[in-house]
């Protein structure tokens, strides 16, 4: 039936941008039990035995927190909160370091945080390592590459593979306390939220700004409680939620150890909800009964990696662009070539000039 619906939106694209508001409701009485068919199908879609086809690897992790002061407070004085598992699944490109990095300069300012991310990548990047290891933030950098069955799909479950191998790794570790959060690396966080999501019991949600043609995505709340969903494509989905829009119990999830996430785009945060046996009633509103957006659905462009033609000669310790253009390749951002790309022009005084004028 989803299959159906969802092909049904793709061969007509006007039913996902109709004018009028859809909202997805319930029984009042907060029952959204799981059919067993339902069930069957979420088992299929979920299919465990997948994962054996991406192994993750460990790159790196600490579980050290060398920040001295969280908003403007000595670390210590944070040491009651529970932990928040902040995880972010990322993948190789040349925005890939600045996004991580913008990012990680919110999650300095949030005070028992480990954070979890999950490159969609072969092999361990070890860049990434030193880069998420200079901020003083307990972290986790693990390899998580997306199954290669999916690579040629037309519609790629991207970030999936790494989300089930960042819960893979909670489990290892039997981690039953504290809150798991997907937070994209390309979002917007509002500071609030990670106070908000702290203390969620079984699952909490709030609206997630800039999203579809709403521009919005979230609960509909009355009087204290959530009764259905805002979302402009709803496709038949449970629970028609965006991923950043919702936080999970650790010690609840812990009693659905069978918990996991689809490769089906579209439907991940859907059949997600329901391998933990979520229903209306359990669902926790956040952000003054969800009025408030305290995290934006932010997106960057991204462009391919790039090429400067420029001879290796000039790439030794004469100047600093041996060293720049390591960095940037190690980055994923651009490269130098002999051969390839557009030449490299150096200015001087308005004029530019060979390289050997420079470094001869």
């Amino acid at each position: 039936m989803l299959e159906k619906l969802l092909q049904r939106a793709k061969d007509n694209p006007s039913l996902l941008s109709s004018p009028l508001t859809t909202i997805a409701t319930y029984p009042t009485n907060g029952s959204s039990s799981v059919s067993a068919r339902d069930m069957q199908n979420s088992s299929n879609v979920l299919d465990n035995k997948l994962a054996n086809e991406s192994p993750t690897t460990l790159c790196g992790e600490s579980f050290n927190d060398t920040r001295l002061y969280i908003q403007d407070r000595p670390r210590q004085e944070w040491a009651n909160l529970s932990t928040i598992y902040f995880v972010t699944p990322t993948y190789p490109r040349r925005e890939q370091v600045p996004e991580l990095t913008r990012l990680a300069y919110t999650l300095l300012h949030v005070p028992r945080l480990h954070w979890i991310v999950a490159n969609d990548h072969n092999a361990c990047n070890p860049y990434l390592d030193t880069l998420l290891n200079r901020f003083g933030i307990p972290y986790t950098h693990l390899a998580s590459p997306m199954p290669q069955r999916f690579h040629k799909a037309e519609s790629k479950p991207r970030g999936v593979a790494n989300r089930r191998a960042a819960m893979q790794w909670l489990r290892q570790h039997n981690i039953t306390t504290g809150v798991l959060y997907f937070g994209d690396d390309d979002n917007t966080y509002d500071l609030k939220l990670f106070s908000e999501i702290r203390d969620t019991k079984h699952v909490s949600m709030f609206p997630v700004g800039l999203i579809a043609n709403y521009g919005i995505s979230g609960p509909v709340v009355c009087k204290g409680k959530v009764i259905g969903f805002l979302d402009s494509w709803v496709a038949g989905r449970r629970w028609p939620v965006d991923m950043a829009g919702f936080a999970v119990s650790l010690s609840y999830m812990a009693e659905h150890p069978n918990a996991s996430m689809p490769y089906k785009p579209g439907y991940e945060e859907d059949y997600f909800l329901r391998s933990i046996g979520l229903t209306l009633d359990m669902i926790e509103p956040k952000g003054s009964n969800c009025t408030e957006i305290l995290v934006w659905h932010t997106q960057t462009k991204n462009h391919e990696r790039t090429m400067v033609k420029l001879n290796h000669e000039y790439l030794d310790d004469r100047s600093n662009l041996g060293a720049l253009f390591k960095a940037l390749s190690d980055m994923g951002v651009s490269g130098a070539s002999d051969s390839e790309g557009q030449k490299a022009i150096i200015s001087k005084n308005g004029k530019s000039k060979p390289l050997g004028y420079f470094l001869s």
